[in-house]
């Protein structure tokens, strides 16, 4: 990672919540159980092998079997598996949605996180065992935002209608979005690659969520990652206690809501809901509505009674799903976790909601911020090199950084703040005068002190415009490597797919090695990656 790499903090792109937090501001400190560091786990560990029923082991282990049946594991991942059997073995887990064909970049970041975390623990607590977990978000119903990913400034969408948990959606369709794809890819060892992923993982799998396992799957098995789906009956018997409390007490709503005031001078991530659960079956993803003593499913027909709704619950607890608000919850009962890894955005929900842990008496993981990465090329270090411009420097909203350039590249000083400090003192004897004589005369020498100075303004800004002018071919290439870093003037990490970076490697296996070998997830900087 280059030196004057920036810091989290620093780079202008993460919420003043998030910032707070990796600032490990007072304010914010009841909201999480401990903070990310490496000595943290030891008590963290402790905590959760104490709060953790160990005959939940045995029922995640042979869920997790059963969910693997179909595929081909390698001997890390059954390794990891049967592992978590022993009480001495945790998993880091991160969530992410079903994204086409990984979605964006930070996909992948999110999951190395969890994998260089487990071997950092690994390294300090050789005597437990860490698994790297992959929560696959197959409950979800926001189709529109996992039905694409960008590559060559293309968005390769796939057109098809959905209203019930995506994971459970069936693939038809995907074979014209090979055909699109694979006519943009081209030729070479490469494409070829890439295609028989896409076309392996997607046109040979009947639904989203056994396409996501398996394309997940190829590129981490020789990592152990364990790749888990929520949507399963056996997994939902545990939490049926938990939804029944849900249903009849709304406790998350009550404690979410008591958690609120502290967050008031942030942004809100999400507001609960009365009662946070769905009740989902192949084609239906609606809220549980609690009105006039009867449970209503939103949108269709469905009523229940309190008692028929938990005799519902406890003959099919897969038609119940959580939302935002319990799916936290949910994963740390059946997991035996000490860490979640996400995203500003996730990191900000998950605030919201440790009273609730603490009400149902479940331990709250350590929130981790999932590390950032800049991919670069070796050319496009290069001409930053020429050009005298940093990696901070980049990560500046253009406008700045193409003034801040312009003043550096000018033979003489642009900022006119020194003529304007000359001027003000020239003005004091004006008020001067002006206090001894009548109040329009001082009016009068407020309006000209006001034009001048706007004067001054107006010249600076020309001159600036001019030496832009001056200078333009120097900045016209500034603008186009900032660009090609962050396209759209947003992080790369949530446009681009791993696949553009395919004509820069010889292999996948050596791209996945290099952002392995440079993602440090317990740090707080953005890491610069060169191919």
């Amino acid at each position: 990672m280059p030196n004057d790499c920036i810091t989290y903090q620093n780079s202008g792109y993460f919420s003043r919540l998030i910032v707070d937090y990796l600032d490990q501001k007072t304010e914010l400190k009841s909201l999480y159980n401990r903070f990310p560091t490496i000595n943290n786990f030891k008590l963290q560990i402790e905590e959760k092998n104490n709060n953790f029923p160990i005959e939940n082991r045995a029922i995640l282990v042979d869920a997790l079997k059963k969910q693997y049946e179909k595929f081909i594991v390698s001997e890390e991942t059954l390794n990891h598996i049967d592992l978590l059997n022993q009480s001495n073995t945790f998993t880091i887990t991160t969530g992410h949605q079903l994204n086409l064909f990984t979605g964006p970049l930070y996909f992948l970041y999110k999951i190395i996180s969890v994998i260089n975390l487990t071997k950092e623990l690994k390294a300090e607590y050789p005597d437990y065992n860490f698994v790297p977990v992959y929560w696959m978000a197959t409950e979800d119903h926001d189709f529109d935002e996992i039905n694409f990913f960008n590559f060559k400034n293309k968005k390769i969408q796939w057109k098809k209608e959905s209203s019930g948990p995506v994971g459970r959606l069936n693939t038809s369709g995907l074979d014209e979005v090979f055909e699109v794809f694979s006519n943009e890819l081209g030729l070479g060892d490469n494409a070829f690659y890439l295609k028989e992923l896409f076309k392996k993982s997607y046109l040979e799998h009947n639904n989203l969520a056994d396409a996501t396992r398996y394309l997940t799957n190829e590129l981490f098995k020789n990592n152990g990652l364990v790749i888990i789906d929520g949507d399963d009956k056996n997994l939902k018997k545990l939490f049926i206690p938990y939804v029944k409390n849900e249903l009849i007490h709304q406790t998350s709503y009550k404690k979410v809501t008591d958690t609120l005031p502290l967050l008031q001078d942030y942004d809100v991530q999400v507001n609960p809901r009365e009662i946070n659960l769905f009740y989902i079956q192949d084609n239906l993803r609606e809220r549980i509505i609690f009105e006039n003593g009867n449970y209503k499913i939103n949108n269709s027909s469905l009523t229940f009674s309190e008692r028929e709704i938990l005799t519902e619950l406890e003959n099919r607890p897969e038609n119940f799903s959580p939302n935002v608000i319990l799916r936290p919850l949910y994963q740390e009962v059946i997991l035996p976790n000490l860490c979640y890894i996400g995203g500003g955005g996730e990191i900000a929900y998950w605030l919201e909601l440790k009273s609730n842990f603490e009400e149902n008496n479940v331990t709250f993981p350590i929130l981790l911020l999932r590390n950032s990465v800049l991919i670069a090329t070796k050319k496009q270090e290069e001409k930053m090199t020429k050009l005298n411009l940093s990696w901070a420097e980049v990560f500046e909203k253009q406008d700045n950084l193409i003034n801040k350039k312009t003043e550096e590249f000018s033979s003489f000083t642009i900022d006119f703040s020194n003529q304007k400090k000359t001027l003000e003192e020239q003005f004091k004897l004006m008020y001067e005068i002006a206090n001894k004589t009548d109040k329009s005369f001082l009016g009068a020498v407020k309006a000209q002190e006001a034009k001048q100075l706007k004067g001054l303004d107006k010249l600076e800004k020309r001159l600036l415009k001019a030496e832009k002018r001056n200078h333009s071919e120097k900045l016209e290439r500034i603008i186009q490597i900032q660009n090609e870093l962050f396209p759209n003037q947003t992080l790369q990490e949530r446009k681009a797919n791993f696949a553009l970076f395919y004509n820069e490697i010889n292999n996948f296996e050596a791209f996945f090695s290099l952002l392995k070998t440079q993602l440090q997830p317990l740090t707080q900087n953005f890491s610069i990656v060169i191919i």
